[in-house]
């Protein structure tokens, strides 16, 4: 049987082969399948259950609800079997409603999930698989490259050039480079350059690498258990909980003094006990969670059709109030097809030999795919006969160069391509019409080249060369006394569309925000052409530019008042993108940052909402809480938009439960005080919320006007508190006139009474839904087909209610026609009122 070692870095490859019971060419699918089921999902947190059963249980585990069962229970064995039989079976309905919500929007969301998986490439029977992170098992060989995050902790087996960002694990700033090793056991966890760990990612090189330990058991999964590590609440989550509390507070004081009050005026114990209890579950949202999950989830569903998924469904709330967005230039703006325009000498005339050594360079790399690379190769087409690759040094982001060591006819040639002033620095010559000089003699002419390009929009990438004669392998340290050839030209033009995608964004409210690594002269003109071509004010486009180095002699205070005005930060190292990110949250914004890179970790966690796609590596994609199936602006002002709609549409059942529902329980509670007898009965009150609730379930389904997604908005708990005391009042107001008109104008009996006001509280609270689910008129704003039809549906049951044969199970009683247009009188003078006084409400109070 395999073993993990506890030490493993001090081990061969072949010892950690031979303890884990594999080889180099990894595990078969059945060993692999044996190992899941021994070491578990390869998780640091266990997946929040979401078998039919727990939701079930689930729904149920209120304290109120678990008191009112109890009561129930005591109820039936004190003989009183018809109304606790009652009680349970609306309780178990609204559980069961509660349940089917939750379940579909569990599973709908789940399938989502499923499109945007992280995986690992592994070596599974002999051949490479990608395989999802979390079935990653001990055993199981890695083949990584530039941009993979690592799924468990690993020795290497095999590296070239191989460096390791570990800021996560270690607070290392730079990457580290890896290579195969023996080690003592007493290394430290900083000095293990034969390991990997999970929670990093690969910055550059190549490796294969076996996975010793997954989950809890890794180095990351020690520090989250020590550290309990959970991720800050998101806004919105923060929002429903602090409502949640409001209610709570006010429900419990309601319930003491109810309670209190009734048993001081005798009424039966039990009975009073059980009223409180179900005023409790009328006041209690208690379906809140199950209706945030379905608006959510049918809000992913929707911007899943607009090509957006959605990762953590709480970041909708951060998506929706976004006002501004920070991206990178290339693949957003512009095409992201780099072209080559074309290879030119220090002279500026085209050149056959830079055009040469930068498509051998090209042709020959094995590292991180890069589209340069793509454009070089598909421009030169280079018959590469004659040559062949000896060496390679990758790519990487601090010395930004990739070289490759070629042979031909016996001359072993290093020919390094990078960006412009870092092949420069590693120059002593240059080439000028086939002569070699000083490369200062050369400087100026270089970056004239360089200064007039980069003002018409182009890229460019220096080329240097170096003959080493017979030496077969270079390193970083080889790439010095270099000959500058010339400059290859690239150019990448904005995307058909970019211009009115900014429009949208602009028109809802998000600024748009390019940090970049060009230089400032191609950061600008793409500014300029889309202000231009966009017919932007100079007031509204701001040219100016911010460069790294600029950034680097700012204070935090002067970034914080420079952010909100500059529009284009340039020449931006990767850990400058996350300070510019931290000074425009500082400022008050909310910020979403778009990113797809090796270097985009750290900005897509600290942005208030991380967007990546479905091509980007894997450590943007694990970072990010939105993932775009298409690199497009205007898809994700589409998701936008979506997002917006699932914000309103969850605050709309808010906004219910803290109206009608509200002021009808708060005006049984005032009238229990003052009746001789309880003004409806513990079953009568679970049935009004049962039906309440009815409407309320389609709100996920509703439309949602124009006004409510043209701007950013966020939760506001004094809002909503001003909300539920103006229309909880107005509630409450007619309530107490239904009370008076039942008793003194149509002298109503006790049971007469109960009917009457059930059916009027029923309907009121239905109708009103129409009314405050938007801000205009109720009859200038359409509501969803299911909502109307769940409030016919309601508003015609229990009209019909009290003449079914069911009728006297709840204690309800035919009324007579002038009841029932009276209490049709009341309600239409109820919607009349609410529309009224919301018109005033929100003149007065903004949102």
């Amino acid at each position: 049987m395999y073993t993990i070692q506890k030490a493993f870095w001090s081990e061969t490859s072949g010892q950690a082969l031979e303890a884990l019971g594999t080889t180099q060419q990894g595990l078969s699918s059945e060993e692999a399948e044996r190992r899941l089921k021994k070491y578990g999902l390869n998780r640091l947190r266990p997946k929040k259950r979401s078998d039919p059963l727990t939701l079930l249980l689930g729904q149920f585990k209120s304290p109120i609800i678990l008191l009112l069962l109890f009561a129930a229970f005591l109820s039936f064995y004190l003989g009183d079997k018809a109304e606790s039989s009652i009680i349970l079976v609306i309780v178990f309905l609204s559980g069961a409603l509660g349940f089917w919500q939750e379940y579909s929007a569990t599973n709908a969301v789940e399938k989502l999930l499923e499109m945007v998986q992280v995986k690992a490439q592994v070596l599974r029977d002999g051949r490479e698989a990608d395989v999802p992170f979390e079935v990653i098992v001990p055993g199981d060989v890695l083949v990584l490259n530039a941009g993979d995050g690592i799924p468990g902790d690993c020795l290497i087996l095999e590296s070239r050039d191989l460096f390791v960002d570990e800021a996560a694990l270690t607070g290392e700033t730079y990457p580290v480079e890896k290579v195969v090793k023996v080690l003592p056991p007493e290394t430290p966890l900083s000095k293990r350059v034969n390991s990997l760990f999970m929670g990093t990612h690969v910055v550059s090189g190549t490796a294969k690498a076996i996975v010793i330990r997954t989950g809890l058991a890794t180095e990351f999964g020690h520090i989250s258990e020590e550290l309990r590590f959970k991720p800050p609440t998101p806004e919105f989550e923060r929002g429903v909980k602090h409502f949640g509390y409001l209610l709570l507070e006010i429900t419990t004081i309601m319930i003491i003094a109810i309670f209190a009050i009734n048993v001081y005026f005798h009424r039966p114990v039990l009975d009073s006990f059980l009223f409180a209890l179900a005023l409790a579950v009328g006041l209690t949202p208690q379906l809140l969670p199950a209706i945030i999950s379905i608006n959510l989830a049918t809000g992913a569903r929707r911007m899943a059709k607009e090509k957006v998924i959605v990762k953590q469904l709480s970041s909708i709330e951060n998506f929706g109030s976004m006002n501004v967005l920070c991206c990178d230039k290339t693949g957003t703006i512009t095409e992201g097809k780099v072209e080559v325009y074309s290879a030119i000498a220090i002279d500026g005339q085209k050149s056959d030999k830079v055009l040469l050594y930068a498509g051998l360079n090209a042709c020959m790399e094995s590292g991180f795919a890069s589209p340069i690379d793509d454009a070089i190769r598909r421009y030169c087409k280079l018959d590469l006969k004659g040559y062949k690759k000896v060496d390679e040094v990758p790519y990487d982001f601090i010395r930004k160069r990739l070289s490759i060591l070629a042979t031909k006819d016996g001359a072993n040639i290093i020919m390094t391509k990078g960006a412009l002033q870092n092949t420069m620095d590693i120059c002593s010559k240059a080439e000028i019409n086939g002569k070699i000089v000083g490369v200062d003699e050369a400087r100026g002419l270089i970056m004239k080249q360089y200064d007039e390009l980069s003002a018409r929009g182009f890229r460019t990438l220096g080329v240097a060369y170096k003959d080493i004669g017979q030496q077969a392998r270079i390193t970083k340290d080889d790439e010095r006394d270099m000959t500058f050839l010339g400059i290859v030209v690239l150019y990448d033009p904005p995307k058909p569309g970019i211009l009115d995608a900014i429009k949208d964004l602009r028109k809802m409210g998000i600024t748009l925000k390019v940090i970049t690594g060009d230089n400032a002269l191609v950061a600008s003109y793409i500014n300029r052409q889309i202000c231009e071509a966009d017919g932007m004010a100079g007031s509204i486009c701001n040219t100016r530019v911010i460069t790294g180095s600029g950034l680097n002699h700012m204070s935090d205070d002067a970034l914080m008042r420079a952010v909100n005005e500059v529009n284009v930060f340039a020449e931006v190292e990767p850990n400058q993108k996350e300070r510019i990110i931290m000074a425009l949250k500082r400022s008050g914004n909310v910020v979403g940052y778009m990113g797809d890179g090796i270097n985009d970790g750290p900005a897509l966690h600290a942005a208030d909402v991380g967007i990546s796609v479905d091509s980007a590596v894997d450590v943007a994609k694990e970072a990010a809480q939105i993932v775009l199936m298409e690199k497009e602006l205007g898809v994700l002002a589409k998701g936008v938009e979506e997002g917006r709609k699932t914000f309103a549409n969850t605050l709309k059942y808010v906004f219910m439960a803290t109206s009608a529902n509200f002021g009808n329980m708060f005006s049984m509670a005032g009238a229990s005080l003052l009746l001789s007898f309880l003004p409806l009965l513990p079953t009568q009150i679970l049935l009004t919320n049962l039906m309440t609730d009815f409407p309320e379930m389609t709100i996920a389904t509703d439309t949602v006007d124009v006004e409510l997604v043209d701007r950013p908005r966020r939760w506001n708990i004094d809002f909503i508190k001003k909300f539920m005391l103006t229309f909880g009042l107005v509630s409450s107001i007619f309530d107490f006139m239904t009370f008076g008109v039942l008793l003194f104008l149509l002298h109503a009996s006790e049971r007469q009474f109960q009917t009457g006001w059930f059916m009027e509280s029923v309907v009121s609270a239905t109708m009103i839904v129409l009314v405050i689910r938007t801000r205009k008129p109720f009859f200038k704003s359409r509501p969803g087909k299911l909502l109307v039809l769940a409030t016919l549906l309601v508003v015609g049951a229990v009209i019909a209610l009290p003449y079914t044969p069911i009728a006297p199970i709840f204690k309800f009683e035919p009324l007579p026609p002038v009841f029932i247009l009276t209490l049709a009188i009341i309600v239409g003078l109820y919607v009349a009122m609410a529309e009224i006084v919301k018109r005033m409400f929100y003149r007065t109070v903004k949102f």
